[in-house]
């Protein structure tokens, strides 16, 4: 008889597909092991939230863990899954040693989502008025802590093609390490992109975002301030519609109707919402990873306008389905032709079908991921040995990171 194999997910927050990328992300790996025979425990230290998915409808056991709690150890030592994933590295940082310690056989697998210290350092280069060196990188705390995390697991999914050459050429990782794996969605016929709302049917310019993502924030700000009034002042009629999930004060502050601005909340649908839209607006000044956003835009057949961050490793060599501008003449002047020209309109809806097609082919790199997982599983011991960086990291972590997480589970004890 097959033996049942067995994956814990321990995610830095519970599922939440309708509030972000990621949330998305997530549930299309769920979607994968779960079709390849995994039974799945999804575990997180995060507390519950009202838009969180509904892990059981999936075949998924929720479990609620603690930080800096030995109760962890007894329940992986139950567990004893076969492989790990760790959801971003943060959580790696937490538990692997855990992992490392009580299931020295586990696979330990990392997704990072997207590279943290990328954007966190192209953030502060932006935040300091100059532009973004590679020296920044390198001297990026977060990037130490990152990479350390990287070399600890045994794989590590790396959602863009721009981050694998980072990780190659900038930090020297061993190819052997990492795993491309974009976002992950199905091929698209002509008959799907007929049942979309046509040109006519669609109206406004929209755009949606999680605002916890501050490259989200910083867009909205960027939108109301310096693009949306030349819009508006070539295009009188212009509305622009931001939908995000957890807006803050700020956020619900530049609401502006008399001015065709509207911070319209939370999506209840996002994929209705950007099919009715007749253009997305996307001008992204920092970040790191691919934009859900702009891949959702191109699924629902709406044509977008975007920044070169926003578009970064997005499309390959092909056409974008609409345009790429970081100049904010450029950006508005395009935002407005590709509003109003049905037939340049058309061409970009088009592109982004063949973009979906040719980049994001679930089938593709859902075969490659299991194939890569069963190898480990079978000689976990001689990959290991070739990542000698890794086991020297993992001995020397697992001694400073257990005994300050002891340190703490006794001070909270006190």
């Amino acid at each position: 008889m097959k033996q049942i194999k067995k994956l814990l997910i321990i995610g830095f927050v519970w599922p939440e597909p309708n509030s972000s990328a990621a949330g998305g992300r997530m549930m299309q790996l769920i979607s994968i092991f779960t079709a390849n025979g995994f039974e799945i425990t999804f575990a997180s230290p995060a507390l519950d939230s009202d838009f969180m998915v509904d892990l059981s409808e999936f075949g998924v056991e929720k479990k609620s863990i603690e930080l800096n709690n030995s109760s962890f150890d007894d329940f992986i030592i139950e567990l004893n899954p076969d492989v790990v994933l760790f959801d971003r590295f943060m959580i790696e940082e937490q538990f692997g040693w855990r992992v490392a310690e009580h299931c020295p056989k586990a696979i330990r697998l990392l997704d990072t989502e997207d590279l943290h210290c990328l954007r966190t350092a192209r953030q502060k280069a932006f935040k300091e008025n100059r532009m973004f060196k590679w020296n920044d990188l390198l001297s990026e705390e977060v990037a130490k802590r990152e990479i350390a995390s990287i070399l600890r697991c045994d794989l590590s999914y790396i959602i863009s093609e721009f981050e694998m050459k980072v990780l190659k050429d900038i930090f020297k990782i061993d190819p052997n390490l990492l795993q491309y794996l974009p976002f992950l969605v199905e091929e698209m016929s002509e008959e799907d992109l007929l049942k979309l709302p046509s040109f006519e049917d669609r109206q406004h310019f929209v755009f949606i975002g999680n605002f916890l993502h501050e490259p989200n924030w910083n867009t909205v700000q960027y939108l109301k301030e310096s693009i949306w009034p030349l819009i508006k002042k070539q295009f009188p009629e212009a509305v622009l519609e931001v939908y995000g999930a957890y807006p803050s004060q700020k956020v619900l502050q530049l609401h502006q109707p008399k001015n065709g601005f509207f911070i319209m909340g939370r999506a209840n649908d996002a994929n209705e919402i950007v099919k009715k839209a007749r253009v997305v607006l996307a001008p992204i000044r920092f970040g790191a990873g691919l934009k859900g956003k702009l891949l959702e835009a191109m699924q629902c057949g709406t044509p977008s306008v975007t920044s070169t961050i926003g578009s970064e490793a997005m499309h390959a060599n092909l056409s974008w389905n609409g345009f790429i501008a970081d100049d904010v003449d450029e950006f508005a002047k395009h935002a407005i032709l590709l509003y109003q020209d049905k037939k340049l309109w058309g061409q970009s809806q088009k592109n982004g079908i063949t973009i979906v097609n040719e980049c994001y082919q679930k089938e593709k790199y859902s075969v490659e991921l299991i194939a890569v997982v069963d190898s480990l599983l079978k000689d976990s011991e001689s990959h290991r040995l070739q990542n000698f960086m890794g086991s020297l990291l993992q001995h020397h972590t697992l001694k400073s990171t257990k005994y300050m997480a002891k340190w703490i589970e006794a001070k909270n004890k006190n």
